[in-house]
C-alpha cells in the first residue's frame, strides 16, 4: 500500500496587508498544489469584505484565520486549520508593529519549528542587516538555524514601495489636495519597488523546491529621488507636483500630526537622511532573476493607480 501524500499549506502572516494579500491572491491564482492560510488580526470579520467572497470561491485553495502577534492563545490557530492530509511547509513572517518585536518573533519560529514547519520567508527591509535592529535580530536567528540544518529559509529586504504614494495617508492627502510631496530625503535616490514584484519574489522562496537560504535585497528598475517621483506624478496628473524638502525635525513634527507615535518618527526621519547621504543609491536584477519578469517602473504603477490622487490640488 502506497503512502498518502500530504498536501502542503503555507501560512502568510499579515495576509491583509500591503505584500501579505498579494502574496495570498499570487498563490491563490497561480500555484494549484498548496492551501494558503491568511493569518491576521481581523480574520474573523472578512465576511463583509472582498476577501469573504475570494474564501468562498476558492475554499479549497484560501482559509482565513485569527493570528494576533500579542496573543499567544491564538498562535496555534493556524495549525488547527489545517484540514486532514495537509502539512503547514512554510510561513511568510511580517512584523508585528512594535519597535521591539524580535524576542516575540523569534519565540513564533520556535513555536512553529515545534510543530513541523521546515521553511521560513522573513519580510525585512533594505535598510536593515542582518544582526541589526529590528527584524535583523530574527534575519540572524533565521541564518543561524539555517546553517546548522534546522530551517530551510529566506529574507526579503526589500527598499521603498511605490504604492506608499498611493495607500499612505500622509503622501496620498499631500498630493490629492496640496499637489506636494513632503520629505526630509533631499536629492537622494531610491529604487522605489513595486508591492506586486516583492510577493512575486516571496511566491518562489515559498515554493520552490530547493530552499533558498539566502537574504534578496528587492529593489526597483530606477533610481528616482523625491522631486523625480513629482515631475512623474506632474506628467500622469496633468498638475503640477512639487516636492518640499523639510528637515528631520519638520519631518517628525509632520508624521506625528498624522498619529506616528514619537519613537517611529524619530526613526522615520533617520532613514530619509540616510537616504539624502545616498543609502539607497543602488540597483540590481533580484526580482527579475528570481521571476523571470522585470520589476515594474513607478510610472506604470502611476499611470494605473491615478484616480486616487484626484484632479483638483493647487499648482
Amino acid at each position: 500500500m502506497s503512502t498518502p501524500i500530504s498536501r502542503p499549506a503555507i501560512l502568510v502572516l499579515g495576509g491583509t496587508g500591503k505584500v501579505g494579500s498579494r502574496i495570498v491572491r499570487q498563490l491563490s491564482s497561480y500555484d494549484t498544489n498548496h492551501l494558503v492560510l491568511v493569518a491576521s488580526r481581523n480574520a474573523n470579520n472578512a465576511s463583509s469584505s472582498s476577501q469573504s467572497q475570494q474564501q468562498s470561491e476558492d475554499a479549497d485553495k484560501v482559509r482565513h484565520v485569527h493570528f494576533d502577534w500579542d496573543n499567544t492563545d491564538t498562535w496555534s490557530n493556524p495549525f488547527s486549520a489545517l484540514p486532514a492530509g495537509t502539512t503547514l511547509s512554510a510561513v511568510y513572517i511580517i512584523a508585528p508593529g512594535s519597535l521591539n518585536a524580535e524576542t516575540l518573533m523569534n519565540t513564533f519560529v520556535d513555536f512553529a519549528r515545534e510543530r513541523g514547519v521546515r521553511r521560513f520567508v522573513l519580510q525585512s527591509a533594505s535598510c536593515i542587516e542582518a544582526g541589526g535592529v529590528l527584524m535583523g535580530k530574527v534575519h540572524a536567528y533565521l541564518r543561524e538555524l539555517g546553517q546548522r540544518g534546522q530551517v530551510e529559509w529566506a529574507v526579503l529586504r526589500p527598499t521603498w514601495f511605490q504604492q506608499n504614494f498611493a495607500e499612505q495617508e500622509n503622501h496620498l492627502k499631500s498630493i490629492r489636495e496640496e499637489s506636494k510631496l513632503y520629505s526630509a530625503t533631499g536629492d537622494g535616490k531610491i529604487p522605489w519597488v513595486n508591492a506586486d514584484d516583492i510577493a512575486a519574489v516571496a511566491v518562489r522562496a515559498l515554493t520552490d523546491r530547493d530552499p533558498p537560504n539566502t537574504e534578496y535585497l528587492v529593489l526597483g528598475p530606477e533610481l528616482l529621488s523625491y522631486g523625480d517621483i513629482a515631475s512623474i506624478l506632474s506628467e500622469v496628473l496633468g498638475r503640477r507636483i512639487v516636492h518640499v524638502d523639510l528637515t528631520a525635525a519638520e519631518l517628525e513634527e509632520r508624521l506625528q500630526r498624522f498619529g506616528m507615535p514619537e519613537d517611529y518618527s524619530h526613526m522615520m526621519s533617520a532613514l530619509d537622511i540616510s537616504i539624502k547621504n545616498g543609502s539607497e543609491n543602488r540597483t540590481n536584477d533580484v526580482v527579475l532573476a528570481v521571476t523571470g519578469s522585470a520589476p515594474k517602473k513607478f510610472k506604470d504603477f502611476a499611470e494605473s493607480v491615478k484616480e486616487v490622487w484626484g484632479t483638483g490640488g493647487r499648482a
